[in-house]
C-alpha cells in the first residue's frame, strides 16, 4: 500500500513516516502543492494524508482540484480545528478529518480501516470471517450476532492481526465509542462474551497486557 503524506512540518512528517513504515506501508512525502501534484502524476497512490495549510496554498483547494477527481481516499490532518473547517473537509468528500495534536495509533487504525474498506476486505482466520464493509462476522458462513461494542472490539483485533491490542487500548476505545467510564473488568466481560459467541479459539490472551489474533 502506497501512502502519500503531504505535510510541511518536518518533525511531524519524520515521526509519521517512521510509524507507517513500521506497519509496512510505503510512504512518499511532499511538503508543497506543486510537489504533491507531481507525485500524483507519477505514482500510484492508495491513500493521502493531507495538511490544509501548505506553504504554497490551501489543502482544501488541492483536494478539490487535483485529488478528488482521482478518487484517492484522503484524510485531512491539520491544526485547523474549527467546526466549519471540519464540516468543509468532510463535505468535500474526504474520508476523515483529524486535528493536531493527534494520536498516531488512532491515525493508523483509521488508515487501516479505510484501506481495508477500499479493498472490500473480508478477513478470515480459521473459520471466522470478518466483512469490514458490512461490519458482519460469520462462522462457517453463518452470521454471528454481536453487539455494537463487541463488533468494534473484534474489528480492532482483526485490524491488528499478529499484533497485541492492549487492555488500555480497548478501554480507551470503549470510552471513545460510548463516552462511558470502563475498567479492566469491563474488558474481561466483553472478551468473554465475544469468545463464547465465536466458539473458536482464535483470540490469544497475553497475560497482563492484552489480546492478539494471529493469521494462520
Amino acid at each position: 500500500m502506497q501512502i502519500l503524506l503531504v505535510e510541511d512540518n518536518i518533525s511531524i512528517a519524520k515521526g509519521l513516516i517512521y510509524s507507517l513504515e513500521q506497519k509496512e506501508y510505503k510512504v512518499s512525502h511532499t511538503d508543497t502543492i506543486e510537489r504533491t501534484i507531481l507525485a500524483l502524476e507519477s505514482k500510484k497512490i492508495d491513500l493521502i494524508i493531507l495538511d490544509i495549510s501548505l506553504p504554497d496554498g490551501d489543502g482544501f483547494r488541492l483536494y478539490e482540484k487535483e485529488i478528488k477527481k482521482r478518487k484517492i481516499p484522503t484524510i485531512f490532518l491539520t491544526a485547523r480545528d474549527e467546526e466549519d473547517d471540519i464540516v468543509k473537509g468532510l463535505e468535500l468528500g474526504a474520508e476523515d478529518y483529524i486535528t493536531k495534536p493527534f494520536s498516531t495509533k488512532e491515525l493508523i487504525a483509521r488508515i487501516n480501516k479505510i484501506l481495508l474498506r477500499g479493498k472490500n476486505e473480508k478477513i478470515t482466520v480459521q473459520n471466522i470471517e470478518f466483512d469490514m464493509d458490512k461490519m458482519e462476522v460469520y462462522k462457517d458462513k453463518e452470521k454471528i450476532e454481536l453487539s455494537n461494542i463487541e463488533l468494534k472490539i473484534l474489528q480492532l483485533l482483526f485490524l491488528n492481526l499478529n499484533k497485541v491490542v492492549t487492555r488500555d487500548d480497548i478501554i480507551e476505545k470503549i470510552w471513545d465509542w460510548t463516552g462511558n467510564d470502563v475498567n479492566n473488568n469491563t474488558v474481561t466481560v466483553y472478551m468473554k462474551r465475544i469468545r463464547e459467541k465465536l466458539d473458536v479459539d482464535i483470540i490469544i490472551t497475553i497475560k497482563g497486557i492484552g489480546y492478539r489474533i494471529d493469521e494462520k
